[in-house]
């Protein structure tokens, strides 16, 4: 096992976080469609593919991936892909530095919109091919404490913020970019919630949606 490793192994994800200059969250927030309820009838995580399939064929899961992006001081195994250690410095979630140590880790990789929540409001109709690309897309995707993200589960912004008040609006304005790259609706009570929060930080950007296509390649399936 090695530690302290850069993370230029593998064709390791060229990005860290997603830069911000995706337009307004205000603006792309009011472009969002709002619907009045949502039904969760027929949700199966299956339908959104393996969990961190290598869709972008770097020969890395996802979730190593993003591991890799969002961790400082990078321990890899002697894959060059596997991450063994790392430092979360700041969780997003509750601004506490978590440490990673694979197989007793403290950190989880969140799906920022999550997956019941985008079955709910538009996935559940489409080809699966789009949904295993949301599900690995890393635009959503993002390491935080495993405590919180379990706290949060498949609530959506009406239901749940990051204890961590600092973050709330590039959490908000992440999901927005999310919703947006997969044309994903609102509830009312939802978008009434984002709304709030962006009522303190008008001038809140999205970030790139990112070179992810929104349909993965044709090795991989799930079921309809």
């Amino acid at each position: 096992m090695l530690t302290g490793c850069t993370t230029e192994s593998k064709d390791s994800p060229s990005d860290d976080r997603p830069d911000t200059a995706g337009g307004g969250a205000v603006e792309a927030l009011a472009e969002l469609e709002v619907r009045g309820s949502a039904d969760s009838s027929g949700y199966d995580r299956r339908k959104f593919g393996s969990a961190w399939a290598d869709v972008d064929g770097n020969s890395c899961n996802t979730r190593n991936d993003i591991l890799r992006r969002d961790l400082a001081d990078v321990g890899l195994d002697e894959d060059d892909c596997e991450v063994a250690n790392g430092t979360l410095e700041v969780d997003p979630y509750t601004g506490d530095r978590v440490e990673f140590t694979a197989g007793r880790s403290k950190v989880d990789i969140d799906h920022l919109v999550p997956l019941s929540d985008a079955w709910e409001k538009g996935a559940g109709e489409w080809e699966p091919a789009k949904r295993i690309a949301l599900a690995n897309d890393p635009l959503n995707l993002l390491a935080v404490g495993a405590s919180p993200n379990r706290q949060k589960g498949d609530k959506d912004a009406a239901e749940w913020l990051p204890a961590h008040e600092a973050y709330h609006c590039e959490y908000v304005a992440l999901q927005i970019a999310v919703k947006r790259k997969y044309e994903l609706w609102v509830t009312k009570d939802e978008h009434k919630a984002m709304s709030t929060v962006l009522e303190g930080c008008s001038d809140q950007k999205l970030p790139e949606p990112g070179e992810a296509p929104t349909s993965a390649p044709d090795r991989f399936g799930a079921p309809k």
